[in-house]
């Protein structure tokens, strides 16, 4: 499949705020390398493989081991991962598929757990920045370089 457009070059001006949000997010209370956790994870729920793809390798260049990057799709059964990043998984994929429904007492509970009000909102707009991104390169098939 091929791409179908350059968003940058069709409405730069909306990527001009993607950017500023995605600039936010990433100058929050939230760690780097959680932040490619979560990221990896809602762009696998999200079929993203462009975004998949670039935040294995953003993570790799901070360190992170191979091995948990193969691990985060299965990370409930895995013994690779803490209990904040386990809590901010679970919340990661509950908002990335929330169809409608409500998010379980339970992941929030675990969430509330393990990070202060402020990290709960900023984990809540990083995933939701990186879902706004795996839908921009879906939805125009924005692929990895190969």
């Amino acid at each position: 499949m091929e791409s179908r457009l350059d968003y940058y070059a069709a409405s730069p001006r909306a990527m001009k705020a993607m950017i500023t949000l995605e600039a936010m997010t990433s100058n929050l209370s939230i760690d780097a390398s959680l932040l490619h956790l979560i990221k990896i994870r809602a762009s696998q729920l999200n079929q993203c493989a462009f975004c998949t793809d670039m935040h294995s390798i953003d993570a790799r260049r901070l360190g992170e081991s191979d091995r948990r990057l193969y691990s985060v799709a299965v990370w409930r059964s895995s013994d690779f991962f803490t209990a904040r990043e386990k809590a901010a998984l679970a919340w990661t994929e509950a908002l990335t598929q929330m169809t409608g429904s409500d998010v379980s007492d339970e992941v929030y509970d675990q969430l509330r757990a393990e990070f202060t009000e402020a990290e709960m909102v900023d984990l809540t707009m990083a995933i939701n920045a990186i879902s706004s991104w795996n839908r921009l390169a879906v939805s125009f098939r924005q692929k990895p370089s190969v």
